[in-house]
């Protein structure tokens, strides 16, 4: 029984090692991809779970390192690109009036709707009675 019980042991470490691989071999295609490194899409490429990456800390702490180190080629500059105050409130006042529009039409459509399951109603108890 001792021997099997080491033959699992070993296996499992074998499965964690190659998982490990996997997931550092993932890490730097995302990092030459100029993908975004995330929990969810590292796992996916390295075909492990993210439950078994948030219980890696030499994982995470490569994850949060690559987050946090220099922005991808497509990110440099967009501190620059945020919207200013007056840009912000010229998006909130369109998407308000929209919101109006919609709303308006909803109610008229939800009107319409009553008006035809009304007629329908009215047009079945009437074929009904003889």
């Amino acid at each position: 029984m001792p021997e099997r019980a080491e033959g699992l042991r070993r296996a499992a470490e074998a499965r964690h090692e190659a998982a490990a691989i996997r997931a550092e071999t993932a890490l730097k295609a995302l990092r030459r991809q100029s993908k975004t490194v995330n929990y969810v899409q590292l796992a996916k490429t390295a075909g492990v779970s993210r439950s078994w990456l948030y219980r890696q800390p030499e994982i995470r702490q490569k994850v949060e390192r690559m987050r946090e180190a220099s922005p991808l080629p497509g990110q440099r500059g967009q501190a620059a690109q945020r919207a200013s105050a007056g840009s912000l409130r010229q998006k909130l006042h369109t998407y308000r009036e929209e919101l109006a529009r919609l709303r308006t039409e909803n109610t008229a459509l939800k009107e319409q709707l009553a008006q035809r399951l009304g007629e329908a109603r009215a047009a079945s108890v009437t074929k009904r009675t003889y």
